[in-house]
């Protein structure tokens, strides 16, 4: 009976299928569906939903409400969008809400949680960053925009005639938002008033001229995150290709104070292929170590996703980290990313599947990843998914 037992979970744990949730500027938002069979991963397409405008850019899921937050850049309408869509376990998506704002947001992140929760934007094209109040519900209301102009082009001009914010972050404590803005070679650091959610300016940090930070990640060797451990912030940035590390100090006055550690190229010191733009960087979760994306460099020659075409494909990378205590990254690998164009790429919870959404490969990719040595494996899935994809993130 024992034995019996045994068998059947086995089976249970085989079987269990977890949700992915993608985006595409093909206007949809599509839900798939991973399982692990006794040959492998299975990736299939269970579910589309059309209610995020037309060009899905970003997606935030609150897992304690099983509210999934859609952000519309609104490439071909005159403003962009919010959207919330109620999540399910057969991977149908319901939408409950949609509201106009200023063009362009391509990234968001939750805030000040609890009765004041809330939602933060950045806005790329509207060189502009926005808040609105959440519900547990999916209800969304306005709060307020925040733009920024030049007086000049920075160094880059055709890429940086404007600020171009390109990311929301949370600091660990919970009590500052980032926004790394590619255009000014600036991180805009906010806080915010509990009792309403208003964010208040803060110091910048101010990146290297040129450079274009595009998004960044906290990391800390206390896996506690506690407030008094030593913390620092990797900044990775598209136009340089770089990664640059800082340590992180939070002032008794507000604010946060960064002391440059290192900077290295996204090859890990490497030459830079040509026309290689640097995009996506995340920790894993068991926090030992950081991957991040690279764009357009065709660095591999992969096997051709169809089988019955044996020429093969050309494919962009990840790039593998080791953050050390002293806030210094040693490189680890560069690992083909599947294809072409990973813009954005998350990792399960248990650290041991990366998914990649490939912008211009219109497709979704899942790596194995070693949880001990962090470098990536060999191909768990792959599905065609319709348009350029631009992000997908995990249902567990």
């Amino acid at each position: 009976m024992a034995v019996l037992e045994v068998l059947l979970a086995a089976l249970a744990v085989t079987g269990a299928a977890t949700n992915l949730y993608v985006s595409s500027y093909a206007g949809s938002v599509t839900t798939l569906s991973l399982t692990k069979g006794n040959s492998g991963y299975d990736l299939t397409n269970t579910s589309s939903s059309q209610g995020c405008g037309s060009s899905p850019s970003w997606l935030e899921l609150d897992k304690a409400t099983g509210i999934l937050y859609c952000i519309d850049e609104g490439l071909s309408t005159p403003n962009g969008s919010i959207n919330t869509l109620k999540t399910s376990t057969n991977g149908v998506l319901t939408p409950v809400e949609h509201h106009d704002t200023i063009t362009g947001p391509v990234s968001g992140i939750f805030y000040n949680s609890g009765k004041e929760s809330a939602i933060a934007l950045a806005h790329y094209s509207g060189s502009a960053i926005s808040a609105w109040h959440t519900t547990a519900e999916g209800k969304v209301s306005y709060i307020e925009n925040i733009t920024f102009s030049m007086n000049r082009p920075g160094p880059v001009a055709a890429r940086q005639e404007a600020p171009h914010e390109h990311e929301a972050i949370l600091d660990p404590t919970g009590r500052y938002l980032l926004f790394p803005d590619l255009g000014a070679d600036l991180v805009r650091v906010y806080s915010f008033d509990a009792s309403t959610s208003s964010l208040v300016e803060r110091e910048p940090l101010k990146a290297d001229p040129g450079s274009g930070p595009r998004h960044a990640v906290f990391w800390s060797p206390d896996k506690s995150y506690a407030r008094n451990s030593t913390l620092y912030f990797f900044l990775i940035h598209e136009l340089s290709n770089t990664i640059t590390s800082y340590r992180v100090r939070y002032e008794e006055a507000g604010g946060l104070a960064f002391e440059k550690v290192q900077t290295i190229n996204t090859f890990g010191g490497k030459t830079v292929p040509t026309g290689a733009a640097a995009a996506e960087i995340i920790k894993t979760p068991d926090n030992g170590f950081i991957i991040s994306s690279n764009r357009n460099d065709t660095s591999f020659l992969i096997d051709n996703p169809d089988p019955k075409n044996s020429t093969k494909i050309a494919s962009d990378s990840l790039s593998v980290w080791q953050p050390a205590a002293n806030g210094t990254l040693s490189f680890i690998q560069l690992a083909p990313a599947g294809g072409s164009y990973p813009r954005q790429f998350s990792i399960n919870k248990v650290g041991d599947l990366v998914s990649v959404g490939l912008q211009m490969g219109s497709a979704v990719v899942v790596w194995n990843r070693d949880l001990k040595t962090g470098k990536l494996g060999d191909l768990a899935a792959r599905i065609g998914v319709p348009g350029q994809i631009t992000c997908v993130v995990w249902d567990e």
